[in-house]
């Protein structure tokens, strides 16, 4: 894989029909088109093509499915890696999976680890054991799923990781604690992270107002979209920056050691 110093990033954040794949899918090529310049990531929300669903069994797919074999087909024809959490069967499971596809089409997954108790999510999706770090023109990606932004020591940048994603459904009553809580992942981890989320309203009533974001290493704000906004934002990482700023500062040096149970 070619190693660049920046990454070209578009955040897609939308407005997503219940349990509709199709539409969603069609509403995800229209904004890609739509795009003004290439990039090298596409960046979608949580369970994109159904909203934050527990009908799992009406809804799944399985990795030969549709939605797997459009993201593939985006990523080669735009030769950019594109990535999102779908409701996923397998061996007779429904994971809500993380799935991150390259331009070759090769396909790495994620299981979110901390299914949302509140909703009665651990009740229908089988937890994920264990973490991802994608190899992607020379950066190191984490992916999460919108409750592990809770879980601090679950994202703890063991493996210096040069870009951690959360890609979420997350409330409009609680989006002060998904603001609050991404620009400490990024401080503590000092790693660029986004976080991607909906807009609009779900079948239970839920409202989203998006606020997806992008921070740098030190907890600035590069991008904060306004509420229910309905675009995708384009912007360049930098690695050599963040390089520069974690050798001068080397907080990463004195963090814990640990092992997770």
């Amino acid at each position: 894989m070619t190693k660049t110093n920046t990454l070209e990033v578009a955040v897609l954040q939308a407005d997503l029909v219940w349990e509709n794949a199709v539409e969603n899918r069609n509403q995800f090529t229209k904004m890609i088109d739509s795009l003004s310049t290439e990039v090298e990531l596409i960046i979608l929300p949580e369970m994109f093509t159904t909203g934050f669903t527990m009908n799992a069994e009406k809804v799944a797919e399985t990795m030969n499915g549709e939605t797997v074999l459009w993201m593939q087909k985006i990523a080669k024809i735009k030769q950019t890696a594109i990535c999102g959490s779908v409701v996923i069967k397998e061996n007779n499971q429904y994971f809500n999976r993380f799935l991150f596809v390259h331009p070759s089409k090769k396909v790495e997954f994620y299981d979110k680890r901390h299914t949302f108790t509140l909703a009665g999510e651990h009740e229908v999706y089988t937890a994920g054991e264990n973490k991802l770090i994608v190899n992607y023109k020379g950066w190191k990606i984490c992916p999460l799923i919108c409750y592990d932004l809770r879980f601090p020591v679950w994202a703890r940048n063991t493996e210096n990781y040069d870009l951690l994603l959360y890609v979420a459904s997350w409330p409009k009553p609680r989006i002060n604690a998904w603001n609050s809580l991404l620009q400490a992942r990024s401080i503590e981890n000092m790693s660029y992270t986004i976080g991607v989320n909906r807009v609009g309203k779900d079948a239970n009533n839920y409202e989203y107002n998006g606020n997806s974001a992008i921070y740098d290493c030190l907890g600035n704000i590069v991008k904060h979209f306004e509420n229910n906004t309905i675009e995708p934002v384009l912007l360049t990482l930098d690695k050599n920056y963040q390089d520069k700023l974690r050798d001068k500062f080397s907080f990463l040096e004195d963090k814990d050691t640990f092992t997770i149970q």
